[in-house]
């Protein structure tokens, strides 16, 4: 059974996590718009991907911003309560310090077994999606947002495109024109260029990164508007290279990409570091939340956001160490065995030394001169 404090502790608690989660996201989402709507206005992204490109990355992050989250939620919920005397209360009423333990293992233990599932499945699940959806985008020019019988805009106003129809993988097309305009910004001229095929296909080269656009039978004109200079071509076949779409198979996304039960069994440096990555998170859920508790204490009179400024600092110190040693252990300078816990455990150390010295009572101080001559 639950106490009544637990359960309104547990319900502050849960409430500043949802509140700092949502804040956390909202900068996320927007950094995330942001880099995708460039990608997008350079032709490098189809605009129809963009929501779910949103969303498969936000999944990926939540294994960094979640124990963020609730280690700010702490700060704020417990922070809140001890400027407003509630704590004082409590603690008068014989709640210590680490009866404030309980109502916040309710909220570690299930999202510590949340962040597991995310960063071990969910996440690595969202970066191969958003690998797939990159990839179908870069062979279809269906998915790339060509629709046969309208006239397409293409991306950095390089013109418009017109295709009558196309088979429905997107990769054939019958009946293609497109015309775009480019200004001389020396003289002021604008050249006309206007290309037709009759039929045409999308394919990629050898190595699979670069895309073109092969034409059959076809014309091409060019011109400067307003002169009567134009230059009429015939082709029978004309193969033009298109902008490389963006993907997302480097390095780094190819790692985060990899199933766990593959990282379990390698003996690659790099794929190791992974796994100790995702182990990282359900583990610093835990720490954090632990190391938040005494660092929320504080007294009425102190300034609203001094603990929470010496918590974020905290934070970074801990999420430098931490980035550091995955860099160490994909470079081979550090034993994956050792994985992350030269971080883990003494950060866990130092909150339960800190959640000792907060039960501690302070020592009276001596009289001072003047209380001793008061008293004689």
């Amino acid at each position: 059974m639950l106490r009544i404090v637990d359960r309104y502790l547990a319900r502050e608690l849960l409430v500043s996590f949802l509140a700092a989660t949502l804040i956390l996201l909202l900068v996320t989402v927007g950094g995330t718009v942001a880099d995708l709507l460039q990608k997008i206005a350079r032709g490098r992204i189809p605009a129809d991907l963009l929501l779910a490109l949103i969303g498969l990355r936000i999944v990926d992050a939540l294994t960094v911003l979640a124990p963020l989250a609730v280690f700010l939620g702490v700060q704020i919920a417990y922070g809140r309560l001890y400027r407003e005397s509630e704590m004082a209360v409590f603690s008068a009423s014989g709640l210590a310090m680490t009866g404030l333990l309980r109502p916040l293992m309710l909220l570690a233990l299930p999202l510590a077994f949340v962040m597991a599932l995310i960063s071990f499945w969910l996440a690595p699940a969202a970066v191969r999606q958003s690998q797939t959806l990159l990839q179908e985008a870069s062979r279809s020019l269906i998915v790339a947002g060509l629709e046969p019988g309208r006239f397409v805009e293409l991306p950095n106003n390089d013109g418009v495109m017109y295709v009558d129809s196309m088979n429905a993988d997107g990769t054939q097309f019958k009946k293609m024109f497109v015309a775009s305009e480019r200004t001389n910004t020396d003289d002021g001229t604008t050249r006309l260029n206007v290309i037709t095929a009759a039929a045409g296909e999308l394919f990629h080269d050898a190595d699979g990164s670069g895309r073109y656009l092969g034409l059959n039978d076809g014309f091409r004109v060019e011109g400067v508007i307003g002169h009567d200079n134009y230059r009429l071509m015939r082709y029978q076949r004309n193969d033009i290279k298109l902008q490389d779409s963006e993907s997302d198979n480097n390095a780094d996304s190819v790692k985060r990409s990899a199933p766990t039960s593959v990282l379990m069994t390698s003996q690659d440096s790099v794929q190791r570091a992974e796994l100790q990555w995702r182990l990282a998170a359900p583990i610093s859920t835990l720490v954090l939340i632990l190391l938040a508790l005494p660092l929320a204490k504080s007294s009425p009179r102190e300034p609203r956001y001094a603990r929470l400024l010496i918590a974020m600092l905290a934070w970074m110190i801990y999420n430098s160490c931490v980035t550091l040693g995955r860099a160490w252990i994909s470079q081979g300078r550090m034993s994956p065995l050792l994985g992350f816990w030269w971080v883990q455990i003494p950060t866990a150390l130092i909150a339960l030394l800190l959640l000792w010295r907060s039960q501690q009572l302070p020592k009276p101080r001596p009289p001072t001169a003047r209380v001793l001559a008061g008293m004689r």
